[in-house]
C-alpha cells in the first residue's frame, strides 16, 4: 500500500494542480498545451536535433564519419581555440531557435532546468573534475535592458545538477560590443577582442583551476574563445565550454 503524502507534499501538489488549471503548461517551443511545465510537445521534441559523437574533439562540430582516435575539424586545425573542449546539446535550427529566443528574450525562464539537463548529457565527462562553472557575462547596459543573463541561469542549473560551484561574477565585460550577427569570423574576433576580463577579486579562484564556461549559442566560438583566452592568462589550467546549441 502506498504511503500517504505528507501534508506539505500534498499541499504543494494541490498548489501545482491549481496553478496548472489557471495557467495551463505550455510547450517551451511552440506554446501548445502540454502535461507539465518545462516540457515540449511531441511534435517539437521530434523536431529537435540533439548532437553527439562523432565530433571534433575540440569544438564539438559533428562529423559524418567516426575517427579512431578522435580528430579535429578544419577550423580547429587552422586555428586552435583557447578552450580545451566545447560541447553543445542541440543544432541551432528553426526549432531550437524558437526555444532559445523564447528563453533569451521572452521570459520563458522555466526552460533553464531541462536545458541544463540536456547540456550536461552533451558534456559527458566534461564537467568531471571541474573546479567551478561560470557564465559568459553580459555588459551591464545589455543586462539592464534584458533584465537577466540567460547564460547565468543555465550555469546555475548546471552547477546544481553537477554539484560544481557556480561563480556568476567570475568574468566581466569591460566594454559594450555590437551584436555579433552579420559579422564574419574575423570580424567577430575583432569585436570581442579585449572586451572580456577576469574580475580582479576572483583572480585567485582562477589560478590553477578547471573552469567550465557556459553560454547559450556557439557560432564561430569568438566570444567563448576570448573568454577562455583571458582565463588562461589568469592561470586556468583547463577551460571547457558548454552551450545549449551551436550553429553548424
Amino acid at each position: 500500500m502506498d504511503e500517504p503524502l505528507p501534508l506539505s507534499g500534498l499541499a504543494a501538489q494541490l498548489c501545482r494542480h491549481a496553478l496548472d488549471l489557471a495557467l495551463p503548461p505550455r510547450c517551451l517551443a511552440c506554446g501548445a498545451t502540454v502535461d507539465a511545465q518545462g516540457t515540449l510537445c511531441a511534435r517539437c521534441w521530434r523536431g529537435l536535433s540533439f548532437l553527439g559523437p562523432p565530433w571534433c574533439r575540440c569544438c564539438g562540430l559533428p562529423f559524418e564519419l567516426e575517427y579512431e582516435d578522435g580528430g579535429l575539424c578544419g577550423a580547429c586545425l587552422a586555428r586552435k581555440p583557447a578552450f580545451d573542449q566545447a560541447r553543445a546539446a542541440l543544432a541551432y535550427d528553426d526549432v531550437s531557435k524558437r526555444l532559445i529566443l523564447g528563453f533569451k528574450h521572452g521570459d520563458r525562464l522555466h526552460g533553464a532546468r531541462p536545458f541544463a539537463t540536456w547540456m550536461l548529457r552533451a558534456a559527458g565527462a566534461g564537467t568531471d573534475g571541474a573546479d567551478l562553472i561560470a557564465p559568459v557575462p553580459l555588459h551591464r547596459l545589455r543586462l539592464w535592458r534584458r533584465r537577466y543573463n540567460q547564460s547565468a541561469l543555465l550555469a546555475r542549473w548546471i552547477g546544481c545538477l553537477a554539484g560544481v560551484p557556480v561563480v556568476n561574477d567570475l568574468m566581466v565585460r569591460t566594454r559594450p560590443t555590437r551584436s555579433q550577427g552579420g559579422l564574419t569570423r574575423a570580424g567577430r574576433r575583432r569585436n570581442v577582442r579585449g572586451a572580456l576580463a577576469v574580475r580582479p577579486s576572483r583572480a585567485a579562484q582562477v589560478e590553477g583551476a578547471h573552469v567550465v564556461l557556459v553560454d547559450d549559442v556557439l557560432t564561430t566560438g569568438a566570444t567563448v574563445g576570448e573568454a577562455a583566452r583571458m582565463l588562461r592568462r589568469a592561470g586556468a589550467v583547463r577551460v571547457d565550454v558548454l552551450t545549449l546549441a551551436r550553429v553548424l
